[in-house]
């Protein structure tokens, strides 16, 4: 399928991407009809594709939320060979090697690119094809995927562990401007205010926002980033540094935990691998190392 660009990004389809001799795959943009055979693709493997299943849980397959287009790959009949969200933030489950180059080329004329994260492998396949032309990253980096399963021992009770309302804004928008600076060198307060306050606001609405305050003091949070049947996927998990080595962090995780899990479900989270603090954190918590992926940062608007 030859593809050309519209205005906005979004890609239109006319006629076949051929990858060699022996594969012929038709790339389309996926509308609402077909969430229910994507789920199904993506809940082969839960863990590994929790962020576009979040998504579309969220939001539909077709949500400015989802700040990018997502798109299938099909094999000649007409069987999912791959799907991808490319835009902002692009991710990618594909099956075949055809699947994944083609995503890539798709990638490659998105404006609005400024991160593409998967699996250290897949991520690696994926930018040999994306920077055929002469592209370079902003900056590269290693996560390790970690995942906690039930059942979570049961700790001393952390009265003041609650869902964030509207009121706790001002606490939490700091501190997550800060985690997202320091992981990509880009601070989301000064690269997209109000987008970044408007998509902090709609997480509180959802309830999926968790802090423990005391006296006007963030002193733990955690973000429920995505929220699927077998699999939470947890970020922004924060300790206010003067409580540190206190045992405060340990109590509020494995809680938040509880809260979250039932037999059968798994909550995860990716680490920094150079984060070796928080790496012994969450070794200490039960959490299993079941990942390694990449992170590359390109030039796009973060926030």
């Amino acid at each position: 399928m030859s593809l050309s660009v519209a205005p906005g990004g979004t890609a239109v389809a006319q006629g076949q991407l051929s990858l060699g001799a022996d594969s012929c795959l038709a790339v389309q943009t996926l509308t609402n009809e077909h969430e229910s055979e994507v789920l199904e693709f993506l809940a082969v493997r839960p863990v590994h594709t929790v962020f576009m299943a979040g998504f579309i849980r969220d939001n539909g397959l077709v949500s400015p939320l989802n700040r990018g287009t997502f798109y299938a790959c099909r094999d000649p009949k007409g069987r999912l060979e791959g799907v991808a969200l490319i835009g902002h933030a692009t991710l990618v489950e594909a099956r075949t090697e055809g699947a994944l180059a083609a995503f890539a080329r798709l990638s490659q004329d998105c404006p609005s690119a400024y991160l593409i994260l998967g699996e250290q492998e897949n991520v690696e396949r994926f930018w040999s094809h994306y920077s055929e032309t002469g592209c370079t990253p902003r900056l590269v980096g290693r996560e390790l995927l970690f995942e906690r399963r039930w059942p979570v021992p049961q700790d001393d009770q952390v009265q003041g562990l609650r869902p964030a309302n509207i009121y706790d804004v001002a606490e939490v928008l700091p501190v997550n401007a800060e985690m997202a600076f320091e992981e990509s060198g880009v601070n989301p307060m000064d690269a997209d205010p109000m987008g970044f306050l408007s998509r902090t606001i709609r997480r509180i609405e959802q309830g999926r926002v968790w802090v423990w305050i005391e006296n006007g003091r963030l002193i733990f949070k955690a973000d429920v980033m995505a929220d699927t049947p077998g699999v939470v996927y947890l970020e922004g998990v924060y300790v206010d540094r003067e409580e540190r080595r206190k045992g405060y962090g340990q109590r509020c995780f494995s809680q938040l935990c509880r809260s979250l899990l039932v037999p059968g479900r798994s909550v995860c989270l990716l680490v920094n691998e150079e984060n070796r603090d928080a790496r012994a954190f969450y070794e200490r918590a039960g959490c299993k190392l079941v990942g390694h992926y990449g992170t590359i940062f390109l030039n796009g608007t973060g926030g």
